[in-house]
């Protein structure tokens, strides 16, 4: 199969253009490096590469970082750049001297940490970019559409989609979103998800907390993935993995850096005043998930007892992608009171909220949208609601609630 074009592709060249400098950030494997190798290609220039992951040009880098740039001139890709903050400030000097747009791709596999030292050397000169596993969508060839509870949108999102049982959407959850997984029947998937735990995080996790005890990082990674789509509960993750509480919530804390996992939190405002504060933890990649949780195939993850968290999980990290990959930052929220009623997504919108419920049904039931009226308080505005699910087509039960098939998001 090769290379899969990535949304990101024409985002990335329009931005060079007025930016000095592009900053993708996302989980290693994600596919950062390709796409902007590809786009170095298409781009016609004479762009060059290093990576930080060499520690001969790291060493340059973290302590000559003049020397390290006349060595590597712009226009340059610096691969993994979170490994020597020690470059922003020149970077930045450069910038203000040449004013040469797309001087600087840059990558980085540590996200929230590295965006703070963006933020302060590089503030108004740096486009940030997060890059994830492929969407259903890039893997499809479909074009970049964030996802709208508006029937238009969506009749014109099914021209690019073609529709899918329920055994094979659980077959693209199964398989994973990683590149090299999608690009290439021959891998292993297994063997990639065992040594994608053992090569790459547990080394970064080694970088950022210094050591750990690898059987019990991973007991803690499985514990995590077995909640999935759940309330984050520290207590119960550090039970699991015979860790205290704290190392826990510095260890979620990391996976939350490398890109490997989320936390959607949820809608709160002066008019929703029940709402509770704690937020659900859910991966980029459900093949990872289904990997850490032992389901051995498409089948046994579909017919088991994780299979409506699995689904949840992958609805709304194909709704958190979409945004991402158009560039946008995804407003998603849940709603969950103190009577333990539910909403699992909200979109906020320009003012608006948009609730949608996610089910392992091919005909939902019409009365799972009553929970949207939990968000009808004035001055707060709903707009059309949506039921996620194993639908074979679009629907609707009214003007106010669609019936969404998840594999056309």
């Amino acid at each position: 199969m090769g290379y899969i074009r990535r949304h990101l592709e024409d985002r990335v060249l329009r931005l060079s253009q007025s930016f000095p400098a592009i900053l993708i950030t996302g989980p290693r494997q994600a596919g950062k490096t390709t796409m902007l190798r590809m786009l170095t290609k298409k781009e016609n220039s004479q762009r060059a590469y290093v990576t930080l992951d060499d520690l001969v040009a790291r060493d340059l880098a973290k302590n000559d970082p003049t020397l390290f740039l006349q060595l590597h001139k712009p226009p340059v890709l610096i691969d993994e750049v979170q490994y020597a903050p020690e470059l922003f400030p020149y970077i930045k000097i450069y910038a203000d001297e040449h004013h040469e747009p797309g001087a600087f791709w840059l990558t980085g596999s540590q996200i929230f940490r590295l965006m703070r030292g963006v933020r302060e050397s590089l503030a108004g000169r740096v486009a940030l970019l997060h890059m994830s596993p492929l969407s259903q969508r890039e893997i499809l060839g479909a074009s970049c559409v964030p996802f709208s509870a508006d029937l238009d949108c969506l009749r014109a999102a099914q021209e690019d989609m073609p529709p899918i049982a329920a055994p094979a959407l659980f077959a693209r959850l199964w398989q994973g979103s990683m590149p090299v997984l999608a690009g290439d029947a021959n891998v292993d998937r297994d063997v990639f998800y065992a040594s994608y735990l053992s090569t790459y995080v547990e080394r970064d996790v080694r970088e950022l907390s210094g050591e750990i005890d690898a059987l019990r990082f991973h007991r803690f990674v499985t514990a995590v993935a077995a909640r999935t789509s759940q309330l984050l509960n520290f207590k119960s993750l550090a039970d699991d993995a015979e860790i205290d509480q704290r190392t826990a919530k510095d260890w979620l804390n990391i996976l939350e850096t490398l890109g490997i996992v989320f936390l959607l939190h949820p809608v709160s405002n002066n008019i929703l005043k029940r709402t509770i504060k704690t937020p659900k933890v859910y991966f980029y990649d459900t093949g990872l998930v289904c990997h850490l949780t032992r389901w051995s195939s498409p089948t046994t993850a579909e017919s088991g007892a994780m299979s409506g968290a699995l689904l949840e999980n992958y609805a709304v990290s194909e709704l958190v992608k979409g945004y991402q990959n158009a560039g946008q930052e995804p407003y998603l929220y849940f709603y969950r009171d103190r009577d333990a009623r539910e909403i699992d997504i909200v979109i906020e919108e320009n003012g608006t909220l948009f609730p949608l419920e996610i089910k392992k049904t091919a005909s939902p039931d019409k009365r799972l949208p009553r929970t949207f009226s939990l968000l009808d308080k004035p001055p707060l505005r709903v707009g059309t609601g949506a039921i996620l699910c194993m639908a074979e087509r679009l629907g609707a039960f009214d003007k106010n609630c669609l019936i969404v098939p998840i594999w056309l998001i």
